[in-house]
């Protein structure tokens, strides 16, 4: 048998085959909320016999959306919204359900992409953002500001707590999103992470957010709950994060 169609187990979790449905954004959620596009797209997408489907990008925090029509899960009618859909699909489906949960940081407060994408001002639709350091993602983009620990600590507890919401709404596993530029891969890469205290400067301390909160994740959740982490291999970009430090 070809080892795509076959079984595979994570912790608690089997898997019928090794076909995994990736997170994609839809842009379409109301104050966080999944609604009936959400039950249609991934209704559909249960019903297509993949050995797990993950959810959308789902934001921990307002601030950490990356447009207004995010979905979130940090608050209870979220997380109502968000058992009503999973209730509603597995009595169509029985494939396991995962959810991405994540903080754009630096890449919020912007329009969607058929919207032009561009950056929405924090006095106007969009919102303050904040970053490991206070540096903007590109010309034309809010300045963040820079996180203190305490802030850091904070954002701890949000993972927290929208993981346990993700449980109770559920979710048969969870994915932290640490790729493509957003929060925590602000952290993990020296061109975003300029910082000169214990979250910056060497890999270890670079990487200390993001091992905070899947450490915090991993302790909130059941012992055979799968909880995993998505990250980017490398920037691509002379002196950024590199496949060498992904490694380690």
């Amino acid at each position: 048998m070809n080892p795509l169609f076959s079984p595979i187990k994570l912790k608690g979790l089997t898997l019928n085959n090794r076909i995994v449905v990736p997170p994609m954004d839809q842009y379409s959620a109301q104050d966080g909320l999944p609604g009936n596009w959400h039950v249609m797209h991934y209704g559909n997408l249960a019903a297509s016999g993949a050995g797990l489907l993950i959810v959308e990008a789902t934001a921990v925090e307002a601030p950490g959306r990356i447009s207004p029509q995010d979905m979130g899960l940090w608050n209870d009618a979220q997380e109502a919204a968000h058992k009503s859909m999973v209730d509603t699909i597995r009595s169509y489906s029985a494939t396991p359900l995962g959810i991405q949960l994540g903080h754009a940081g630096r890449k919020g407060s912007t329009a969607r992409p058929w919207e032009g994408g561009k950056p929405l001002p924090a006095d106007g639709a969009g919102w303050e953002i904040c970053a490991p350091s206070a540096l903007p993602y590109a010309p034309g983009h809010q300045t963040p500001a820079e996180l203190t620990t305490a802030d850091i600590a904070r954002l701890t507890r949000s993972f927290v707590t929208a993981a346990q919401r993700a449980v109770r709404a559920g979710y048969d596993s969870i994915e932290l999103h640490a790729a493509h530029g957003y929060l925590m891969h602000e952290f993990l890469s020296p061109l975003s992470n300029v910082r000169a205290d214990a979250y910056g400067g060497s890999l270890k301390n670079r990487m200390r957010f993001p091992l905070e909160v899947l450490e915090a994740v991993l302790a909130a959740v059941p012992g055979n709950y799968p909880v995993g982490v998505r990250v980017s291999g490398t920037d691509f970009v002379d002196q950024g994060w590199n496949i060498q430090e992904c490694a380690t």
